[in-house]
């Protein structure tokens, strides 16, 4: 698979200077926490799970979580369990590719059993998203994966989330992401993403962010955020991929794009049209939050809405100004630190500071591509929409 891989060759071709790399269940661990992108949850209790997985893989989704946990009710989980073995049975009678298959459980147990009835299909198991995550419930979780490993032989990654209330308590916050630090630390191999669990966040507090404001300009989210990633986000090889927040209205229907999309990938002249669109069905606080995400230290996000994949991927490809800059950076000569122009003319680079950046981007353009010097956000979003 590889993102933008549901469009033509020759669309890609116009939209990419460098298009985005394959990558599979087999890939590297670097590459795949990269390559998450917007990662859609949906509840295992969908009696249509394995036709609604195929849809998605067919629209560009890389990444799915079948959720056991808070989007069920208590009541439904033996029965979602017991779906979820018959969906991925239906999987692997069709024999379509999907896309990298995660299931979030509630409990260490869980995991074990549910490998066991998967049996020969749990092949197409990516790994566990593991909630409420803390040194005490995280290592019970991480030991039952690695048993479960040997049972399938196979590798299985975990996603921790991290939403517990004494993560979001000041007075708890510092030790209990030290904790989290260890468990992650003892078990890096296996530790494919975080992820922040923001809902569980708000709902510590009653709050709720409205359509037009982003997690960070909730400040108590915001701080929680800025801890975790100067913990568990280091540049200096301790630390890991940190997923974005959900965002949780999905007003937009793609539908009402599709008829001018289809008259031309790049619009014509109608880029505000779409943006001017984007901006009034409630993306408009998706797509800054997207960008603070990043600038914040966060890549690729949690969906819960098939409408929000296109602008998350769209929004990841790194532009030919952003390439430029960090190829610069990197490159040999440069290895002793200095200071250049950019080659755009309208910035500093700085070797040594800016290295770290670097690399990331370079990271970021192989899964998801680099945009040619006259392509941005709306084209992208354009094509990605566009079937």
């Amino acid at each position: 698979m590889r993102h933008f891989g549901h469009i033509a060759p020759a669309a890609r071709e116009r939209l990419f200077f460098q298009e985005p790399c394959e990558f599979g269940p087999g890939s590297s661990a670097r590459v795949l926490a990269a390559a998450l992108g917007a990662t859609l949850y949906s509840p295992a209790t969908r009696p249509r799970l394995a036709d609604d997985v195929i849809k998605q893989a067919g629209r560009g989704v890389v990444s799915m979580v079948l959720c056991l946990e808070d989007s069920i009710d208590d009541s439904e989980v033996a029965d979602a369990e017991e779906n979820l073995v018959r969906q991925f049975a239906d999987l692997d009678a069709q024999g379509a590719e999907v896309p990298l298959l995660f299931i979030r459980v509630r409990e260490p147990g869980q995991i074990a059993d549910l490998v066991q009835r998967l049996g020969s299909t749990a092949r197409m198991l990516s790994g566990f998203v593991l909630p409420k995550f803390t040194e005490e419930r995280g290592v019970p979780f991480m030991e039952a994966l690695t048993s479960a490993e040997k049972t399938c032989g196979r590798r299985l990654f975990a996603m921790p989330v991290l939403e517990s209330p004494e993560l979001l308590h000041l007075e708890t916050r510092g030790e209990t992401l030290q904790g989290i630090a260890r468990t992650v630390d003892k078990y890096r191999e296996r530790v494919l993403a975080l992820r922040l669990g923001v809902t569980d966040f708000c709902s510590a507090y009653g709050l709720r962010r409205a359509p037009d404001m982003t997690a960070y300009d909730v400040q108590i989210v915001g701080a929680v955020i800025a801890d975790v990633v100067n913990v568990l986000g280091r540049a200096d090889g301790t630390g890991f991929t940190i997923t974005g927040p959900v965002w949780e209205y999905f007003r937009l229907q793609e539908r009402m794009f599709k008829p001018q999309l289809r008259r031309s990938p790049f619009l014509e002249g109608r880029a505000e049209e779409l943006r001017t669109a984007l901006i009034e069905h409630d993306l408009d606080g998706l797509l800054r939050e997207i960008e603070l995400d990043r600038a914040n230290g966060l890549l690729g996000k949690t969906c819960i809405h098939p409408s929000h994949v296109a602008p998350v991927h769209a929004l990841s490809v790194v532009s030919h100004e952003e390439f430029s800059d960090a190829e610069d950076i990197l490159r040999p000569e440069r290895g002793g630190g200095g200071v250049m122009r950019s080659a755009y003319t309208n910035k500093m680079n700085e070797v040594k500071p800016h290295r770290a950046w670097a690399e990331r981007t370079l990271l970021r353009a192989e899964v998801f591509g680099v945009a040619r010097q006259d392509i941005g956000f709306v084209e992208l979003l354009a094509a990605g929409l566009a079937e």
